[in-house]
């Protein structure tokens, strides 16, 4: 079956690698339930099945969504032919993970998804473009870094190289694990009002940028007063910076 490059679809032929995406999924005994995004040919879901009591397989092409329970029969697999940005996480009652090989182009709206949902999952397990896992994951920030932060903690897996797919993606793969915090974002979400003015320019200085909130001689104090340096660009300064600058700025 020929893939479809519109939709972003590349399958990942390492089965060591789909095992161990599935069972870093795994939370505890009491989630049977994952979310597979994007199952196409099912690879992965023959490893979820194997961890989990059910998978739920929410599929976009619907050529794949309605193939997809034939290579199964018998399984607890359930398949949603649907856009996963249109679909209705709220909708499922219990606790679940969720785990997916997830098109390039759509990572970030996906994430974001995903961490805002009311049911948020207890864990997520995703394979994605080897860049964004480890900028997400790295020391200098961005602003994707820092939301996935303020609202799961981050762990990397291993590296999938583009060789490894059929047909083979632009660049190398890398699988990212975020586990929600159970007690919701650490830091209000109003701190990004001030992170977003941040990064409005990633490569000029903080104080620069935020000089549109208030003047430099008052960042110059409120940047001294929080030890932090004059000289710092948007990706230096963590979550905890942003959220002192926001309780000094607002």
């Amino acid at each position: 079956m020929k893939n479809n490059k519109q939709l972003g679809q590349h399958w990942l032929n390492n089965r060591a690698v789909l095992d161990e995406i599935a069972e870093l999924a795994r939370t505890s005994d009491d989630v049977t339930l994952v979310l597979e995004i994007g199952p196409g040919l099912g690879t992965l879901t023959s490893s979820l099945l194997r961890n989990f009591h059910k998978v739920v397989a929410v599929e976009y092409d619907n050529h794949l969504a309605t193939n997809l329970p034939k290579s199964f029969p018998g399984k607890n697999l359930e398949v949603v032919n649907k856009d996963i940005l249109k679909f209705d996480f709220d909708s499922i009652e219990e606790r679940y993970a969720v785990a997916g090989n997830i098109p390039y182009y759509i990572t970030s709206p996906i994430i974001e998804k995903l961490l805002t949902t009311k049911n948020v999952p207890t864990k997520i397990v995703l394979l994605v473009q080897k860049e964004v896992a480890e900028r997400i994951a790295n020391e200098k920030e961005s602003m994707l870094s820092l939301f996935v932060k303020n609202r799961a903690s981050v762990a990397l897996g291993p590296v999938v190289k583009k060789a490894e797919f059929t047909p083979p993606p632009k660049v190398d793969s890398r699988v990212i694990v975020l586990a929600p915090h159970t007690s919701g974002p650490i830091f209000p979400d109003d701190i990004f009002k001030v992170i977003s003015v941040a990064f409005s320019a990633p490569r000029k200085k903080v104080i620069h940028n935020l000089s549109m909130l208030t003047s430099k001689e008052k960042l110059a104090a409120i940047f001294n007063e929080l030890q932090l340096s004059v000289d710092a660009r948007p990706a230096d300064l963590h979550l905890g910076d942003y959220f002192n600058l926001w309780r000094k700025l607002k």
